[in-house]
């Protein structure tokens, strides 16, 4: 089936995840950034300060993001849906009146759970769940709403923030969620309830192997498989990697020589590949799986670390942003899919739970390490150096994992 008719006949379900995943922008960095010099101006925090608690809160989300996301696996997907929409309402009201640095810290916590964490993982698990034959086009499709949120919503956020100041601004994004994604949610998960029961019953005639199905892991099952870990260095190889570097992209940039509107400019051709590459990487996805992708995926930023390392001509930049956008685009659809073919799907929230619980936590890591580094003196060709070679050996342990059958049974 070609993208236009699976769209044609899936459009509520599809856009249902586009939309979630187009409003988690409320809690991802590229939102939260626009605020950063009114809210460090407001509290009188430094770059660092206002650093470290944007980094405590996030490392608090993941973490509880662990338990939070497994109830989608028990939860009527509707009433999970409404929870975290009020949950998000709820850390875009409290961010408009926090009073303190205390408060300031709960509701970017609320924020990054609700929004970059459950917003999200209930789109992925979702579209990984309930197709399963067009699992890589649907992941493919709703991860478009990231780059989409990315564009629109961050370039909002600023122009609504210089209008009518910051704090009235999370009003407006509170509003937006209790009066537009709220029923638009409802209306898109009409007959939801059948779409689950023709799950349910599938689910039960392909738990035997002998039947071409893969039965499904619980998360204990999981924790206790050694491929889970080799897996994992890979997974989280390009968030950590480029949101290190997007963090420290202005220091990048003057110590490279180049120019900063050049580099931010390329910044939309980095989300126009993204988006492009993970709607081919969707096909792809279909007919080869992604546990076959998966060890290759990390090829172009490896190589972008390389060039970066190598090179100071400002072209080097464009490079970066291709490359990352090609890798990132892939890792978004193959992410998507990953789990449900390796695992299964009765239990597929708890462990794309923990999965991006991880990830999670690499996003809030890396700007920290990647600043030790920096304040020793470490070169930003050296950190290159390093990533590049973090990348070709977390490659090789996803390689050697999946050499075993990725749908043999757990022990009973």
């Amino acid at each position: 089936m070609n993208y236009f008719a699976f769209i044609i006949g899936n459009f509520r379900f599809l856009t249902f995840g586009f939309l979630l995943t187009f409003f988690s922008s409320f809690g991802q960095t590229y939102v939260i950034s626009v605020f950063n010099p009114d809210i460090r101006a407001y509290f009188d925090l430094s770059h660092g300060d206002f650093g470290m608690v944007f980094a405590i809160a996030t490392v608090g989300s993941a973490l509880c993001l662990i338990w939070f996301g497994r109830m989608i696996d028990r939860v009527d997907l509707r009433k999970y849906t409404l929870a975290v929409l009020g949950g998000l309402a709820f850390a875009c009201l409290l961010m408009a009146m926090v009073p303190t640095t205390f408060f300031l810290f709960l509701a970017l916590f609320a924020l990054r759970l609700t929004g970059q964490g459950l917003m999200t993982h209930t789109a992925a698990t979702t579209m990984a769940r309930y197709f399963e034959e067009a699992r890589g086009k649907a992941v493919s499709l709703v991860s478009l709403g990231g780059p989409v949120g990315q564009g629109l919503l961050a370039i909002a956020a600023l122009a609504i923030s210089k209008s009518i100041g910051w704090r009235w601004t999370w009003v407006v994004f509170a509003a937006l969620v209790a009066v537009v994604v709220f029923p638009l949610a409802l209306l898109l998960l009409r007959g939801h309830k059948e779409r689950h029961q023709t799950f349910v019953a599938r689910a039960v005639t392909q738990i035997s192997p002998e039947r071409g199905g893969v039965r499904s892991w619980s998360r204990r099952e999981v924790l206790k498989d050694a491929r889970f870990y080799l897996i994992l260095p890979v997974m989280l190889a390009p968030s950590y990697i480029s949101t290190g570097f997007f963090f420290h992209m202005a220091h990048l940039v003057e110590s490279k020589g180049w120019s900063l509107t050049d580099f931010t400019e390329a910044y939309f051709l980095y989300a126009i590949v993204l988006g492009v590459v993970s709607l081919i990487t969707g096909s792809l996805v279909d007919r080869v799986g992604a546990v076959r992708l998966l060890p290759s995926y990390m090829i172009p930023q490896g190589m972008a670390m390389l060039a970066i390392a190598a090179f100071d001509h400002p072209g080097t930049a464009l490079i970066y942003m291709l490359a990352s956008g090609v890798t990132v685009g892939l890792r978004v659809t193959i992410g998507g899919a990953l789990w449900a073919e390796i695992y299964g799907v009765a239990h597929l929230g708890g462990i794309r739970a923990l999965a991006t619980a991880f990830m999670v936590f690499s996003t809030a890591l890396a700007p920290v390490t990647m600043g030790w580094w920096i304040d020793m003196g470490v070169t930003m060709e050296t950190i290159a150096l390093g990533c590049s070679v973090y990348a070709v050996l977390s490659s090789l342990l996803a390689w050697f994992a999946l050499r075993f059958r990725h749908d043999r049974m757990p022990a009973e």
